[in-house]
This record gives C-alpha cells, sequence and structure tokens, in this order.
C-alpha cells in the first residue's frame, strides 16, 4: 500500500508512519521538516502547509491512503483540491474537542458538535481549535465522502506526548509518598495510547474503515487509574483526595500547563470529555493496551533530565496538602 501522512515527523503522524513501515507500505512523510525527520525507510517530500504550491509535487501521485493530522480548515482545504483527486483512503484526525457539550458522560460520536469556523480559517488560537476541527471534518466528508475516516482522539498519551498531561502521573506515582490525587476517586479517566491510535489508522487504511468514531479507551475511574499506575511501576504510595474547588482556589491547573494536574478537569462542567462511550470505536478495531504498559513505557522513555511541561511542583504539592489538611 501507498501510504502519504501529512506530518510523519512528530509524535501521533511520526507513529502513524512509523506502524506503516513496519508492515511493508510504502510510505512517503510530507512536512516541513522543521520538527524533526520521519522515521527511517520513509520517503521524505519537504512541504509547507501554509503554502499552497507546496503541495505540488504530490499532485497527480496516487495513493490507497492519506492520513491527515491538520487543525486548519485552509490547510485541510488545499490539500484536498490537491491529492483528493488521486487517493483512495482518507483518514482526518480530529478531535473530541469538536463536540458542543462536554458535561454529559456516555455519548458517542453521533452528539451535536460545536459551530463550525470558516473553510478557509487559519487562525491558530486555541479558542478555535474545536470550531477549526469541526470546519476541517466537514472539508473531508464533503470532498471524500466514504472514503473518509474521521478519528476523534481524546487525550493523546506516550513517548513524544508535547504536553506530558498523561507523563505526570507515572513520574509522580513511581516517587512515592503522600500524593494529591485531584477530584473525586469516581470521576472519570480516560485517553488513547498514541501506538493504540497509530495502529488503528494503518488499520482502518489497510481494510477501508470509514465513519466517524471516537478513538478513546474505555473509561476508568481515578482510583482505578492512579493505583493502576502504583502497580505497574512498583510504588506504593498514599493518595490523598482533594476536591477540585480547593485545587482552583490554591492556583492548582487542571488540565495541562505550569502547577498543573493531568487528566484532571473541573467537574460537572467536563464530567463528559473523559468519560465517552467508546463501544464503536472497540467494534470497528480499536485495540486499547493496558494502563500499565503505557505507564511503564512512558517512564522507560522518558529523558529524565528534561522538566515536564505539564506538572505540579513538589513544593506547590505539598502546600495544598497541608492547606487541606489544615483547613478546619
Amino acid at each position: 500500500m501507498k501510504l502519504l501522512v501529512l506530518g510523519g515527523t512528530v509524535f501521533l503522524s511520526r507513529a502513524i508512519a512509523e506502524r506503516g513501515l513496519a508492515r511493508g507500505h510504502d510510505v512517503t512523510a510530507a512536512a516541513r521538516g522543521e520538527s524533526g525527520a520521519p522515521p527511517e525507510g520513509a520517503r521524505f517530500v519537504r512541504i509547507d502547509r501554509d503554502e499552497p504550491a507546496s503541495l505540488e509535487p504530490l499532485r497527480g501521485e496516487t495513493f490507497d491512503a492519506v492520513v491527515d493530522v491538520a487543525r486548519l480548515p485552509r490547510r485541510v482545504g488545499d490539500a484536498l483540491e490537491a491529492l483528493a483527486a488521486d487517493a483512495g483512503h482518507w483518514t482526518f484526525v480530529s478531535s473530541c474537542s469538536a463536540y458542543a457539550d462536554q458535561s454529559i458522560p456516555g455519548q458517542t460520536a453521533e452528539a451535536a458538535l460545536l459551530e463550525p469556523a470558516a473553510p478557509d480559517s487559519a487562525d491558530p488560537a486555541v479558542e478555535h481549535y474545536g470550531p477549526s476541527k469541526v470546519a476541517c471534518e466537514i472539508l473531508v466528508r464533503e470532498r471524500v465522502g466514504d472514503r473518509a475516516f474521521v478519528v476523534r482522539p481524546g487525550l493523546v498519551v506516550g513517548a513524544g506526548d508535547p504536553n506530558d498531561r498523561f507523563g505526570y502521573w507515572p513520574t509522580r506515582i513511581a516517587e512515592g509518598g503522600e500524593i494529591l490525587a485531584p477530584g473525586a476517586p469516581q470521576e472519570r479517566v480516560q485517553y488513547v495510547d498514541v501506538r493504540d491510535l497509530a495502529g488503528w489508522i494503518v488499520d482502518a487504511a489497510e481494510s477501508g474503515i470509514s465513519g466517524i468514531y471516537d478513538a478513546v479507551c474505555p473509561p476508568m475511574s481515578r482510583e482505578t487509574f492512579l493505583t493502576g499506575i502504583a502497580r505497574a511501576v512498583g510504588s506504593r504510595p498514599m493518595f490523598t483526595w482533594v476536591p477540585g474547588e480547593f485545587l482552583i482556589e490554591r492556583g492548582v491547573r487542571p488540565w495541562a500547563g505550569e502547577e498543573s494536574l493531568g487528566l484532571w478537569l473541573p467537574v460537572p462542567e467536563y464530567a463528559g470529555l473523559m468519560g465517552r462511550d467508546a463501544t464503536a470505536s472497540r467494534e470497528a478495531g480499536l485495540r486499547c493496551r493496558p494502563l500499565g504498559e503505557s505507564a511503564r513505557d512512558w517512564l522507560a522513555a522518558r529523558d529524565a533530565s528534561t522538566a515536564l511541561l505539564a506538572s505540579l511542583s513538589r513544593e506547590k504539592e505539598a502546600a495544598v496538602l497541608a492547606a487541606w489538611r489544615d483547613r478546619s
């Protein structure tokens, strides 16, 4: 199979290229090449998605499958205009951020979406991320129809993750001691390992799966998530559960960034973001490896000398725990 990955040098797109090569496919990675090199064995074509003319070397070439992970509608539209006529299967990687209501657990891919951004939008602002992905989906479905495989991942985790939202937990839990656990034990946690998502995307290209799916593992409780990691890394910490409102009042950020706790979001407004019904995805072939494997592999791949981008400092954690103990 001739597989074109628009990207192929960083995180998910690179993992897709690697999986395609491992299965013996002829893989082309098309990217600027500024964020990294494609995997060994892939043909590299240098393009700039902000310059539509840079796609010309690929125009007219026949590919059995194309994978696009872009976030800006203008870039997606340009790629479709240049490549869709000579492509077979077309995967677009969207996002669970496309949904209009993140407060309702158990929603499926049939749930209502945000209003789309303009089809020619090139605005990268984070507040436009969800609407931009919706607009991209529309462009893909309009152009390639039943050849389209649209996947909406939740949090994608694994080696090379540029945000470290998952990685904080194996790192912190491996250290042991008293650990601040955010929210409540029964709150939901959901993610997808980058290797499992990449494998499913290549599976879909090989077998021609089409449709729209959420790309997430089955949800688990936060208690199951934390204790599962502890077992996997051989640690016996003490988890102290602190309500989300208390954390926010003391400057702990949810989800990502400095002084944050990854995979934690305020409820009830985000109770559905990590509690989606993934039944249809499993039936369509998505297989998720055990939590412990993802945690151990993340630790093994991590460069311990590099600071995490999403991380609660030990000083901040200790101060919040002390305040929680002294609250009365």
